[in-house]
């Protein structure tokens, strides 16, 4: 069945978004054609803002409308203490524990071979010139997959030798959930990385 050509147009763009498949892209572009013009023009301005106003901080790679950004800026947080993740929207999960008071650095991605992402491909550069002016410890937040443990094992590498405490998030069985749903990697951390009670 064919639509009308700026439908289809649409349909395809919407189908480039991550984790839109061909239906779901048909789905938003009929609900996009049926909801009130206000609307969907809130949403363009909406997308039109994000491009125009938003970048990535000069000092932790991290969105902001405003260069630098408010974690670098904020003077109640240790700049010395620097926790490392791998994407921007990650910030956002560790800001909601309300328990971290130092700075971030965004790597923007993982190391990744097959994918052909290498270290030149993310910003540790940036990161190895932010310890050397000055940190006390590096968390590295990376995500407990192949690519982020493979990237925290790097970063070790890298860091250890400037003289600055190297930690790693803890891993392994989630609060709320039964060992009989683990597996045997999780476990594995989990066990790894117990403490005394």
């Amino acid at each position: 069945m064919s639509f009308p050509e700026p439908l289809t147009r649409l349909i395809d763009q919407l189908r480039r978004l991550p984790g839109i498949g061909p239906k779901g892209a048909q789905r938003l572009a009929f609900h996009i054609l049926k909801t009130p013009r206000e609307e969907t023009d809130r949403l363009c301005d909406a997308v039109r803002d994000v491009k125009d106003k938003v970048t990535y901080c000069s000092i932790c790679s991290n969105t902001t409308d405003v260069d630098p950004c408010m974690f670098c800026t904020n003077p109640g947080r240790d700049q010395r203490i620097i926790c490392v993740v791998e994407e921007p929207q990650n910030v956002t999960t560790v800001e909601k524990t309300r328990e971290f008071k130092g700075a971030y650095h965004v790597l923007m991605g993982a190391l990744s071979p097959l994918q052909g992402v290498g270290p030149d491909d993310l910003k540790i550069k940036e990161l190895l010139a932010r310890v050397q002016k000055g940190a006390d410890e590096v968390i590295l937040a990376t995500n407990p997959n192949v690519e982020g443990e493979a990237t925290a094992l790097y970063l070790a590498r890298l860091l250890k030798p400037l003289g600055v405490k190297v930690t790693r998030i803890a891993m392994g069985v989630p609060v709320g959930s039964d060992l009989e749903y683990a597996d045997e990697i999780t476990m594995h951390k989990a066990l790894e990385g117990r403490r005394e009670v």
